[in-house]
């Protein structure tokens, strides 16, 4: 997914509001944070914070679930929403980069691993001559799928290229894979049509897949630069409701909700 095109028409639409205000209740501290997420796990963990922690805190949180990675952040900058918590810092600095967007990172929260996944076979080194992988469209994820595929020796990219990898930078392709791009979502129903397709840690978790279990290949968590975490308006980067709220996914409470609820899948930070 390319995310110029569908950033450009939030933007035009917000200059001709006029006013340069956002249309969110960032002025007022005792208004719901509207918080944007992906369903699995973002949904469930922000669910967990409303119900359980934000009372302690005096926040009120309005949920809005999106089920695709550009709307969360168009309709941030649209002030439709006043947070979100759905990304990486690498998929905010693409975003930020090709829309000119002013969004601020907060703080991580938690790490979903990239997997590689399979109806068809048991290990990647199954894989045969000339196998259909489908990746991400995204830059971000692209990259994280080519990085994945060759940390297990299935490619080899351009040296210099992985953090900006897409297909044409395989330099070494010894079992000939052939290459399938896809939007993230997409990626889960795409298995019955591929020998392998590299899934996002929260589509995965959504199709039943258990990354711990099921992954023939899983991103490895040590140094990974890819916890998704909470991202705000600049304006509202010192906001009392987003700070609050940050220490409240941060907390000791959500890192047990998460070790209990999704056994390895999803990782605290």
């Amino acid at each position: 997914m390319r995310i110029r095109a569908a950033l450009l028409a939030v933007l035009l639409t917000a200059a001709g509001c006029g006013s340069g205000e956002p249309t969110g209740a960032a002025s007022d501290p005792g208004a719901p944070l509207k918080v944007g997420v992906s369903p699995v796990p973002h949904a469930q963990v922000l669910k967990y914070v409303a119900e359980n922690l934000a009372a302690s805190k005096d926040l009120r949180i309005e949920v809005v679930e999106f089920t695709d990675y550009v709307q969360p952040n168009t309709a941030l900058v649209d002030g439709s929403l006043d947070a979100n918590y759905f990304q990486t810092v690498p998929y905010l600095d693409t975003f930020k980069a090709e829309s000119g967007a002013d969004l601020e990172w907060i703080g991580p929260v938690h790490l979903e691993p990239l997997g590689l996944y399979s109806n068809r076979h048991r290990a990647a080194a199954d894989l045969p001559d000339g196998a259909r992988i489908a990746v991400a469209n995204d830059a971000t994820n692209e990259a994280r799928g080519l990085q994945l595929l060759q940390a297990n020796g299935l490619i080899k990219l351009k040296a210099g290229t992985e953090r900006t990898a897409t297909v044409r930078d395989v330099e070494d392709n010894p079992k000939n894979l052939e290459f399938v791009v896809l939007e993230a979502a997409q990626l889960p129903r795409s298995l019955d049509d591929t020998d392998a397709s590299v899934i996002n840690g929260n589509y995965a978790i959504d199709a039943g897949l258990n990354p711990a279990d099921d992954a023939l290949a899983l991103e490895e968590t040590e140094g990974n630069p890819n916890a998704n975490g909470l991202v705000t308006r600049a304006e509202l980067k010192d906001d009392r409701r987003v700070r609050d709220l940050l220490a409240l996914l941060q907390s000791q409470q959500v890192k047990d909700y998460i070790a209990a609820t999704f056994s390895g899948s999803v990782l605290p930070v």
